[in-house]
């Protein structure tokens, strides 16, 4: 078997080797990363805690994110639009969090952004950069697995253009991978034609394992 190519878990079952890193993974792999996710606050949150991830590995984001919900008030675009001075103080002492200044002032002021944008334009947006599956190869080892695509460059660009932060290509491709818009799992793997759909929410392979 080549690096990088599925690698049988606790069952028995091939999966995407980063999964098998953590029990935590495992569940994520199974139940959460790829498969399709609506809805304007869902993916705010996803598009947050992918800005939160850059820099760090995806575990430290996972095993966080009951910590990041309570923080950010369930990521309700509209609560998280009216935080204060203080509450951006209160988020900076909360080490239930990534402590990040920079981080913390984009989540609050894409929320501000996003406040402003009709209902629905965010998952409009973002979902209109979902490439046609018939044109993409299915990866067979992670090393076909890219960090960075054409759509991903162009979401990045639309959604600044738009007034986001951190919202690079590599942190836009991580959201299309968690999400659903693409599905990077691998061909042998036992969720990649998982019946829940699309590609199980958060970003593992080309956002950092």
């Amino acid at each position: 078997m080549s690096a990088g190519e599925a690698v049988a878990g606790p069952d028995g079952a091939p999966r995407c080797p980063w999964a098998l890193s953590t029990a935590d993974y495992v569940t994520y792999h199974d139940e959460e990363w790829g498969r399709a996710v609506h809805g304007d606050d869902a993916l705010y949150e996803r598009l947050s805690l992918e800005a939160f991830q850059s820099g760090l590995s995806w575990i430290t984001i996972l095993r966080r994110r009951p910590g990041f919900r309570t923080a950010f008030a369930g990521f309700e675009i509209a609560k998280v639009a009216d935080f204060t001075d203080e509450d951006r103080e209160r988020l900076l002492a909360d080490t239930g969090i990534i402590r990040n200044r920079a981080k913390i002032d984009a989540t609050i002021a894409n929320a501000r952004a996003l406040a402003e944008w009709a209902p629905g334009d965010l998952d409009e947006l973002i979902w209109s950069h979902a490439p046609d599956p018939a044109g993409r190869p299915v990866p067979g080892s992670l090393a076909d697995v890219p960090a960075v695509t054409p759509e991903s460059t162009a979401l990045s660009k639309a959604l600044k253009k738009r007034g986001l932060r951190f919202v690079g290509p590599t942190t836009a491709y991580a959201l299309m991978q968690a999400c659903g818009l693409v599905n990077d799992h691998l061909a042998a793997c036992v969720a990649r034609d998982s019946p829940s759909g699309g590609a199980p929410s958060g970003g593992a392979p080309s956002g950092g394992a």
